[in-house]
């Protein structure tokens, strides 16, 4: 029971980085990233290629610099100009970067897998109420509640989260009040997709690196982003910790409805809460 527990919220720590930058992203631009699993994936290979050079720690913060430059780029060139299309021009547009990203990770690394190895000092297990533990998965959960406190307090405490915020809920307003939306803009989706890139690698060292390695935790967090509420970093911290127990305990108990779980999930809430459980956007 403790190991499922801590599982859960091991896995429910990185669909709140994860989900973070599509809420970052979905917020500011309205739009729905598809390709965000394979920025995922791209964090982490990059981690994976300078962690011999920077160390496990400088690949963390290497793959999120690496993924937020990417995510400054797609915001001028794609984001930007989508951000008043038809969602079904930008699902298909953003799926259509996921399969170029896809397939740019599979030309410089290949299909073989390969794998991470923690730092020295997480490699071994740790004693949870008498039960051993894997240190590293605690390492990733506690990093992932520095990333949803630092995210939050940038938002809320500094003058760009402000106008990020505020151009969240009328970007023409902002801009006549004289902020530069769409640096702003670019900003906050370059945040959105370094998170995406720690995200991936945080996770290297606990999966295979392959290149389909982002296709099913994107769809995890979509259905998190959809359950909290579109925009709501509260709401979604809460869907992905319940999200992330459902997949856990599912896969032990019912390992055949585990796919399923997240989805009945989230019809449930929708049905009874149409707008998720928060529904503010960047709040």
């Amino acid at each position: 029971m403790i190991i499922q527990l801590l599982n859960g919220l091991v896995y429910g720590g990185l669909l709140v980085i994860l989900s973070s930058g599509l809420v970052l992203i979905f917020g500011l631009r309205q739009v729905v990233n598809f390709a965000h699993g394979a920025f995922y994936t791209l964090g982490a290979y990059v981690a994976l290629s300078v962690s011999a050079f920077v160390g496990f720690w400088g690949a963390l913060a290497a793959a999120f610099v690496a993924l937020s430059v990417v995510g400054i780029a797609l915001d001028r060139f794609c984001f930007r100009p989508l951000q008043n299309r038809p969602h079904a021009v930008v699902l298909i547009i953003t799926f259509g970067l996921f399969l170029i990203v896809t397939d740019l990770v599979q030309l410089v690394w290949g299909r073989e897998s390969y794998s991470l190895l923690p730092p020295p000092d997480f490699t071994g297990p740790v004693d949870v109420f008498g039960t051993p533990y894997p240190v590293y998965r605690l390492v990733v959960l506690a990093l992932a509640v520095v990333a949803a406190v630092a995210l939050q307090a940038w938002l809320r405490l500094t003058r760009i989260g402000l106008h990020a915020r505020a151009a969240a809920t009328d970007i023409v307003a902002t801009g006549i009040q004289g902020v530069n939306t769409d640096r702003v803009g670019a900003l906050v989706v370059g945040v959105g997709c370094g998170l995406a890139g720690l995200a991936g690698a945080a996770a290297a060292p606990l999966l295979a690196l392959t290149p389909s390695m982002g296709d099913a935790i994107i769809i995890d967090s979509f259905v998190v982003m959809v359950i909290g509420g579109l925009g709501s970093f509260g709401g979604s911290i809460v869907a992905a910790a319940l999200l992330g127990q459902i997949q856990a305990f599912g896969a032990v108990y019912m390992p055949s409805l585990t796919t399923l779980l997240p989805f009945v999930l989230m019809a449930a809430v929708l049905v009874i809460r149409p707008t998720g459980l928060a529904g503010a956007r960047i709040s």
